[in-house]
């Protein structure tokens, strides 16, 4: 897990989170108040999905739509997980919905970190890889 990950306040505009992805690399940031709890993700899907064509407008403008505020397209209530939520759990969740990365958070809301793919096979790996034996209770007579 990345612990205190990047995130971007609701009322920066698209093309502050363009740059984060680029930067960064990112596929998705969170979106957080001043106390860090989540307000939600913003992906590149998200970003996508700002220029999508309607009856109105057949091309959009780029300036106009990445000065929109991250707010008006960012996914709300996203899939959350607790950072005491075991590894399997974890893993069935990622496969189920398909994510690339999930925000963990504390008290249902304060962002504490986020967890990818990456870091999930980094666990698996060493999960199955590590030979530990179990600490043995002395015994007192």
């Amino acid at each position: 897990m990345t612990v205190d990950p990047i995130a971007i306040s609701p009322k920066a505009k698209l093309r502050e989170a363009e740059e984060l992805f680029e930067t960064h690399d990112f596929n998705g940031v969170p979106v957080v108040d001043n106390q860090r709890c989540l307000l939600g993700m913003l992906t590149k899907f998200d970003l996508l999905n700002a220029f999508r064509f309607d009856a109105h407008t057949l091309v959009p403008h780029y300036d106009d739509i990445m000065e929109q505020t991250v707010e008006t397209v960012m996914t709300r209530e996203p899939v959350t997980v607790a950072p005491q939520l075991p590894l399997s759990r974890l893993l069935q969740k990622l496969v189920e919905i398909r994510a690339k990365s999930l925000p963990v958070v504390e008290e249902g809301h304060r962002l504490v970190g986020i967890i990818s793919r990456q870091d999930v096979l980094k666990a698996l790996r060493r999960a199955t890889t590590k030979r530990e034996v179990p600490a043995q209770e002395d015994s007192a007579p």
